[in-house]
């Protein structure tokens, strides 16, 4: 056996770092490490480096609360995040925790000793009592990808933007981007800054909404600390939430107010219907960002346009359209989506019985009914990711220290007689990356715990100061 720790930390991405940071401060007694399955810090935002690549949410809130974000601008680049991320782990020495290029395949619970033990693709092993899953929800290894019919007919260059290839010079070519989310919203404008012209080609429409620029009031980045960057942040998540809940309880007004706000920002040749007519209410998908409001600037320049319609077949010059429409291109950028998965693919089993995803039922949001001393960081699908995120760091951290105070060694969230069984996704999003995986992702319950509200103001509250033994949950020793 390689080493063995309190806890473990799988991923040393976004969420990882936090787990880290909030495991030594707030629970300095416990032992932890972190496994990254590659050879560098920063998660999603090292991974993608597609161009234009940016946040869809803002800062002050994607931003850790206990470094808050500086940069007057609310929407980052990629890399400022990966460097923000990267330099987070190095002021803290959590960088020192971390043990690069072990991709964990397996974990295996034993109730005897009270131990995960877990291993790599290298064939190590490592142990702990608690196992802290930070792998995000998606497949690293590769994207969502669409079997179009022809693609071997096309002489051009067919690239996902999840493995942007480096030696891709689209300057001067004729671009097609398949798909109309948060990643074609950011591609299409900075690659129309060079090349000859780019298509953004949709099946369906999508809910866009400008975002960016300066912080409040244009503030130089050192003066947002203190209580400044604490009511910048706090304004932010406020915001948000009404956003959502308006959008759910009225959601024909919030459409018409999205669409006609879309309306303004666009040429006179490009029409609100079909292209920007989304047929689904807000929120039942997340809406796209658009950085700085620049997707409209390339539109209204001529240096982008958007057709919506259904991709036939790729042919040697290009894509033709179910309804006979030929789009010329030079380079295919499939932005068609993610590959979900749960629990960073990694293999569980309780004392031998495999886990089957599906069929667990969350608890807190974290935490899965019959699995031991395990928890799952997942963000919010509504907010900024890195809102929810430290609220389960800080949770487990809160119940490590109150299984030590107790003498506890097994916590296992479990279901109380007459509770109705979880009917639920876990996420309500009508996403296709998210219904694609809806059999592999955990059920949600009827009520709290074992329901996942996405409210951050609610969950607040609910995870730093609610009860740890509240009825939900069997404690034991280790035999």
């Amino acid at each position: 056996m390689s080493e063995r720790v309190d806890v473990l930390v799988i991923g040393a991405g976004l969420s990882g770092i936090d787990a880290a940071y909030r495991l030594s401060t707030e629970c300095p007694g416990r032992t932890f490490l972190i496994l990254e399955a590659r050879q560098t810090i920063g998660g999603t935002w090292d991974l993608f480096r597609y161009p234009g690549i940016r946040s869809d949410s803002d800062m002050f809130t994607l931003s850790y609360p206990f470094r808050p974000w500086r940069n007057p601008q609310a929407i980052a680049s990629g890399e400022t995040i990966r460097d923000y991320i990267r330099d987070t782990a190095a002021r803290y020495g959590l960088d020192r925790k971390i043990r690069f290029g072990r991709r964990v395949v397996r974990a295996h619970w034993s109730s005897p000793g009270a131990t995960w033990t877990v291993e790599t693709d290298t064939g190590e092993t490592y142990a702990s009592n608690f196992l802290y899953l930070c792998t995000g929800y998606y497949r690293y290894s590769s994207g969502h990808e669409v079997d179009f019919a022809g693609r071997e007919a096309f002489r051009g260059r067919i690239v996902h933007p999840q493995h942007w290839p480096d030696d891709l010079d689209y300057a001067g070519q004729r671009v097609v981007v398949i798909g109309s989310g948060a990643t074609a919203a950011t591609l299409v404008p900075s690659m129309a800054s060079s090349a000859a012209h780019v298509t953004m080609l949709q099946r369906s429409p999508a809910y866009f909404i400008s975002l960016g620029g300066p912080g409040p009031g244009s503030e130089p980045a050192a003066e947002l600390t203190g209580p400044k960057a604490r009511l910048v942040r706090s304004r932010n998540v406020l915001g948000t939430a009404l956003l959502y809940q308006a959008a759910r309880r009225w959601p024909d007004r919030v459409a018409r107010l999205l669409q006609r706000r879309v309306a303004r920002e666009l040429p006179d040749d490009v029409p609100i219907d079909p292209h920007f007519t989304p047929r689904y209410r807000p929120w039942d998908q997340r809406p796209c960002v658009v950085p700085d409001g620049d997707f409209f600037a390339a539109l209204r320049a001529g240096k982008a346009s958007v057709v919506t319609g259904t991709v036939e077949r790729f042919h040697a010059c290009g894509v033709r359209l179910t309804d006979g429409t030929d789009i010329d291109a030079d380079v295919i950028v499939t932005a068609t989506g993610l590959t979900m998965v749960a629990f960073g693919e990694i293999a569980l089993d309780v004392d031998g019985d495999r886990v089957d995803s599906g069929r667990l039922q969350v608890y807190k949001g974290m935490m899965f009914s019959g699995v031991p001393n395990l928890a799952w960081c997942v963000g919010y699908i509504n907010a900024t990711w890195t809102l929810r995120a430290d609220l389960t760091s800080r949770y487990v951290c809160r119940l490590l220290n109150y299984m030590d105070r107790h003498h506890i060694d097994v916590t296992t969230p479990t279901v109380p007689p007459g509770t109705a069984e979880a009917d639920e996704p876990l996420m309500a999003l009508s996403s296709g990356y998210v219904q694609r995986a809806a059999a592999l992702l955990p059920r949600q319950g009827a009520r709290r715990p074992w329901r996942v509200r996405n409210n951050y103001l609610t969950d607040l509250p609910g995870m730093l100061l609610s009860r740890i033994n509240d009825g939900n949950v069997r404690f034991a020793r280790r035999r």
